[in-house]
């Protein structure tokens, strides 16, 4: 029977929602009307205000609370002004305070968004959608990012270059901004008009005010903006940077005797070059030379045991920077459990380490290549004034080469072929900026070698986007759509079809088969969504789907296949402070899952709420109900199995962060009839001086699963799917420290010890794996069946008791330990030129599962010798 309950709520809702449906509040525009200094001397960057070009303007006052209390007067009120010449854009903004010597003089390294700071938005393109924002606290800490799809997108990897100054005297403080024209983007026109919105933190208060009001239950951000006047006769500046950089860099390492390749130490010495070239005001091109794309800061440690891929964020600055221009993510919902991560572009995946491994003798040493090495790569991004948003993304990555020692005898063997990947998107907006229909295309090709032809030949994937917005935004229905096709030989096709992704050789799947003959595969996936996101109530429901044969991993982050999904999401939010809260919001939502074969996976619901009290204080929490539950991956291949209904939970807590000491600690927990989970955090952040922060955040995990998946055995009639119970504990703790000597001068550390163990038992093996009873679902091995062999380290199983092996389990058991940390000191000596001082240290090992976890770490950590890189780079960057 299908469970038509859930789509209730969904008609109650709208329902009450279009009978209680209120004309969105509308807001006149502000406008501020800035003039030339062509005749004036240049305004001093020196945070005082005392320049005469600042005397032929007027000022922008009357700044209204945008929270806690929206369309109230500030605690205190804030103005600023705006002059420009031929090559800059100058901005002064006076910030008043009754009590100067309160003023929150926090320090931290670019974009840490600490203190007291105003905020100056530029909609230079006045589309409604893009933004460019400077932002500068109170003592002259810089902070900027590009943001996009109406403010809903930030990126804080931009990093333009420009000046800025703050000092605080008997009103307040002050800061003046020197903005060069050539970091920003506009049109031609003569006489110009921008968006324009300047924005006030009182840190003290907690209050944001703004110098255009916006209601809270507008949506949106850029489209709600005032209006910035008078620029005329603006010529078009086109940016031309060059950056070249050196880095140097030695690895220590403990020794391995009889080892060519891992003699202690490793000494490297590169160069390169990096540059933005406007083509024309609208349209920028990146490139890299010989590219230097190491990390700064080591990724977290963590262990998957669903089979699963893992993410990891981007870290590289040639990747971060404008990645939003590039961004597509497949089914995004605001009811998430939709693929989160999900997208048609991952630039983790250029540079990867090799995919390929030499076949070697036991005896032979090999020297496997940590990356792929990046040959060069190129952006070409922008927008246009007629609305079209531009981003081209070309990189092309060498052979690599995996070096063997066999007995002396040195021989090279092919582990990741030449590859060229290409990225192209394109937005236009239509209506206003209520409209915009995209694509995206993605090509990856590769140049194969007879050893490595079990990787694709190409991979190409092109989609459609699409949003529309109405009754002022408040309305909106979206969508997407992609096709993938990726080629190959007949082996790498096979590997594709059996993957967990897709996992075609499903043995009670009737939709799916696998066909050892193909060497192409195509699929589809979508998205379509509906809903309201103005006032006080607000909704999003559709669905998404994923064909069985949607592939598009080489280029991009895929977790599954096989997948039709619908979400559902309702909230309600109280938009005035009231009682003892600051904010209030409650939410619902609802997911259902099904596969292409029409089985009904999944059906979950979720109610959550989080509030911010009156003394600053934040907290949250909710409830997961898991109705129904199967899982097609489960059992690597075999039948789908079924789970039992289960209950979830979280909750979480952030304290005052205007204190000295803030904790922010995090509690989940999840049961049913096989098992049961939780995991506890505990954030705490110390801020001794306004120039030193330190925190700890320390997390405990269990995982208590009778159904683990083991391996699956291969008999001559049959196959036994091998499961466990398993005791997995997973122990961390990340410490960061972040001194800051001046806005330019920072020195952070970052360090991380993890363990995670897993204990196997109760073996078993699966016989009716959808049984409505959890213990009809499979056999368990008793202790007549099954024995350890410790000599080999696998678990022998005699299932019919005649003292004969019938087959070999190996041992599963693990205790994985791994430390990561690194020192960094940063300085930008000169604005856009820096010298980074790196010294990064790692240990990875594996130690006794019965140990207890402490003992794990001290074994596997203080009794190894580390791993140590010393990095130092150093880049100047030429403004021509």
């Amino acid at each position: 029977m299908k469970p038509l309950f859930i789509y209730l709520p969904i008609v109650l809702f709208l329902t009450f929602s279009s009978a209680n449906a209120q004309e969105p509040v509308s807001v006149p525009k502000k406008i501020y009307t800035t003039k030339s200094i062509e005749n004036i001397d240049a305004p001093i960057i020196d945070g005082k205000l005392d320049d005469a070009a600042w005397e032929i303007v007027e000022w922008g006052v009357d700044f209204i609370e945008r929270r806690p209390d929206e369309n109230t007067p500030p605690s205190e009120q804030t103005k600023f002004k705006i002059v420009y010449d031929a090559k800059h854009l100058y901005i002064g903004i006076r910030a008043y305070d009754k009590s100067p010597d309160s003023i929150v003089k926090r320090m931290g390294r670019r974009d840490s968004y600490d203190g007291d700071w105003v905020e100056v938005s530029l909609d230079s393109y006045h589309d409604l959608r893009t933004t460019f924002s400077f932002i500068t606290s109170a003592v002259g800490v810089k902070s900027d990012y590009f943001g996009s799809e109406n403010g809903n997108n930030e990126d804080s990897s931009w990093n333009p270059i420009w000046t800025t100054k703050a000092s605080i005297d008997t009103e307040g403080w002050i800061c003046e901004m020197k903005i060069p024209l050539s970091q920003l983007r506009f049109n031609d026109n003569d006489d110009q008009v921008w968006g324009l919105q300047v924005q006030r933190r009182f840190f003290r208060k907690q209050e944001r005010s703004l110098w255009q009001r916006k209601p809270n239950e507008v949506p949106g951000w850029v489209s709600e903006y005032g209006e910035l006047h008078g620029l005329k006769g603006l010529k078009p500046q086109k940016q031309i940077e060059i950056q070249p950089f050196t880095v140097t860099q030695l690895e220590t390492y403990p020794s391995e005797e009889g080892n060519p390749f891992r003699d202690g130490s490793d000494f490297k010495l590169n160069g390169g070059l990096d540059a933005k070239i406007g083509i024309t005001n609208d349209l920028t091109l990146d490139f890299t030379v010989n590219p230097d794309f190491g990390q700064v800061e080591a990724d977290p440690a963590s262990i998957q045991l669903d089979g699963f891929q893992i993410f990891f964020r981007e870290q590289r600055p040639f990747f971060v920077e404008n990645k939003n221009i590039f961004n597509y993510r497949l089914s995004p919902s605001i009811s998430g459990n939709t693929f989160g991560f999900d997208n048609i572009f991952y630039s983790r995946r250029i540079g990867r380490s090799p995919q390929g491994y030499p076949d070697t003798s036991d005896d032979a040493f090999v020297d496997q290549p940590q990356n792929t090495t990046i040959l060069g790569a190129a952006k070409f991004s922008g927008k246009t004034k007629d609305g079209w948003s531009i981003g081209v993304l070309e990189s092309v990555t060498d052979k690599e080469y995996a070096e063997i020692d066999d007995n002396g005898q040195r021989t090279k063997e092919l582990v990741e072929p030449l590859t060229n990947y290409f990225v192209g998107r394109l937005q236009k907006d239509f209506n206003n900026s209520n409209t915009f229909i995209g694509g995206v295309f993605t090509a990856t090709n590769r140049k194969l070698e007879d050893n490595l032809d079990f990787l694709h030949k190409s991979a190409y994937v092109g989609g459609l986007d699409f949003k529309h917005q109405w009754k002022n935004r408040s309305w909106y229905v979206l969508g997407d759509m992609v096709l993938s096709t990726v080629n190959g030989s007949e082996e790498a096709i096979t590997d594709t079809q059996n993957s967990i992704r897709h996992l075609f050789n499903r043995v009670d799947a009737s939709h799916v088969e696998v066909d050892e003959t193909r060497t192409s595969l195509t699929g589809t996936g979508g998205n379509a969504q509906l809903g309201k996101s103005g006032n006080k109530f607000r909704f999003e429901g559709g669905f998404s789907w994923r064909s069985p044969e949607l592939e598009f991993n080489d280029l991009g982050f895929q977790r599954k296949a096989d997948d039709i999904r619908h979400n559902f999401w309702m909230g309600y939010r109280f938009l005035k402070p009231f009682g003892i809260f600051r904010s209030l919001n409650f939410n619902y939502n609802h997911w259902s899952v099904w596969d292409f074969e029409g089985n009904h996976n999944s059906l979950q619901w979720n109610v959550n709420t989080n509030m911010q009290f009156k003394n600053n204080w934040w907290a949250g929490g909710g409830v997961n109900i898991t109705a129904m539950q199967f899982s097609n991956s489960a059992l690597r291949g075999g039948p789908r199995l079924k789970y039992s209904s289960g209950l979830g939970g979280h909750f979480w807590l952030n304290t005052d962060d205007r204190k000295q000491v803030r904790f922010d600690p995090f509690a989940s927990f999840y049961k049913d009839a096989a098992s049961s989970s939780f995991s506890i955090e505990l954030g705490v952040t110390y801020k001794p001086l306004d120039a030193l922060s330190i925190s700890l955040r320390p997390e405990f995990s269990k995982n208590d699963d009778k159904l683990q998946f083991v391996e699956n055995i291969e008999e001559v009639d049959q196959t036994r799917y091998i499961n466990a119970t398993i005791d997995q504990q997973t122990l961390s703790t990340s410490v960061r420290v972040n001194y800051t000597i001046n806005p330019n001068l920072t020195i952070q550390y970052y360090g991380q010890p993890f363990i995670s163990r897993g204990k196997y038992t109760d073996f078993k093996y699966i016989t009716n794996p959808i049984a409505e009873r959890f213990n009809d679902r499979f056999q368990l091995l008793d202790n007549n069946q099954i024995s350890y062999d410790q000599t080999n380290e696998t678990y022998l199983v005699d299932e019919d008791i005649d003292g004969k092996t019938d087959y070999e389990i190996g041992d599963p058991n693990f205790s994985f330990v791994q430390f990561r940390s690194n020192l960094v000191i940063r300085w930008e000596y000169i604005p856009g030129s820096e010298i980074f001082l790196v010294w990064s240290q790692g240990v990875t090992s594996s130690t006794d599962p019965s140990a207890h976890l402490f003992r794990g770490l001290k074994t596997g950590i203080l009794d190894q010798k580390p791993e140590n890189i010393f990095l130092l780079k150093m880049t100047y960057r030429f403004v021509l």
